[in-house]
């Protein structure tokens, strides 16, 4: 690869970064959701049954619109909390298919303080607790297979019943990691508002800066003035009398055109035609 340019410019931010929804505990937890949630109805659900391809898409549904939410709030703080909620609800219908098929099996479902889901929890604290080093931490490929590993003993049980218990606890787990990125979505557009306004937040500040940028410009040719030999064709401010500069309108029925403007803006606004 060919060296870059001394004089190239540094890599500008984007004003909202995204992309890091793989580190995200919901993507993580959702990912095992769906991959055990595949097994599962692969084994024990018909495949002549629609139930199979609706539970296999809500759990899709769960963990890909995490991804797409997350994508989206580069531009879209809207977008995001609808993916997000749309993510929510999808493992809301998962989480009634396996109770369905507990209840209409004549399977028991599991207390939520018992000793079988406490120990479903515990997997996750495993994770938590780990190093920062261990693949369990890794947000890629390494990473699901290192926590897919973790879980088999009860997402690769022969027992359905303690497959389907053990779904569960992860989308009872997921929901709730869910329902706090949803508070704090909400939270992050109450005090800084959607994308479209930080946009043009942005884009004041910058004219801004380029404006303070223009009058120290011209305060200091004003102050270099008396030694330029003639000045007798710059105009001045008809309001303060001080040297007026040229500039281009950028909105208006006059944008695009030239006309004079006091360098003493915006404490004096005098302008002249050219």
């Amino acid at each position: 690869m060919p060296d870059a340019p001394a004089d190239r410019q540094p890599a500008k931010r984007r004003l909202r970064p995204s992309g890091g929804y793989r580190k995200l505990r919901s993507f993580q937890t959702t990912t095992l959701i769906y991959d055990g949630t595949v097994s599962f109805c692969r084994r024990f659900v018909s495949g002549y049954s629609r139930t199979q391809d609706q539970m296999i898409q809500a759990a899709r549904s769960g963990r890909q619109n995490i991804a797409e939410g997350n994508r989206a709030g580069a531009v879209s703080t809207k977008s995001e909390l609808k993916l997000t909620n749309v993510a929510r609800a999808s493992l809301e219908e998962l989480l009634l298919d396996f109770e369905d098929y507990l209840r209409q099996n004549d399977l028991p479902l599991w207390d939520p303080n018992g000793s079988q889901a406490k120990q479903v929890r515990e997997l996750g604290s495993q994770i938590r607790k780990a190093p920062e080093n261990s693949p369990l931490h890794d947000p890629q490929d390494a990473g699901d297979r290192a926590r897919a590993k973790l879980y088999a003993p009860v997402l690769q049980h022969e027992d359905p019943a303690v497959i389907a218990n053990s779904l569960i606890c992860l989308i009872h787990q997921a929901n709730y990691l869910l329902d706090q990125q949803l508070i704090s979505q909400e939270q992050n557009f109450i005090e800084g508002g959607g994308f479209s306004e930080q946009l043009a937040s942005a884009r004041i500040a910058e004219r801004r800066k380029k404006d303070r940028s223009d009058r120290a410009n011209q305060t200091d040719l004003s102050r270099r003035s008396s030694t330029k030999p003639d000045q007798s064709h710059i105009p001045k401010c008809p309001i303060c009398g001080e040297l007026m500069a040229l500039r281009t309108a950028r909105q208006g029925k006059n944008e695009g055109h030239q006309f004079w403007g006091c360098t003493q803006y915006p404490d004096c606004k005098g302008t002249a035609p050219v």
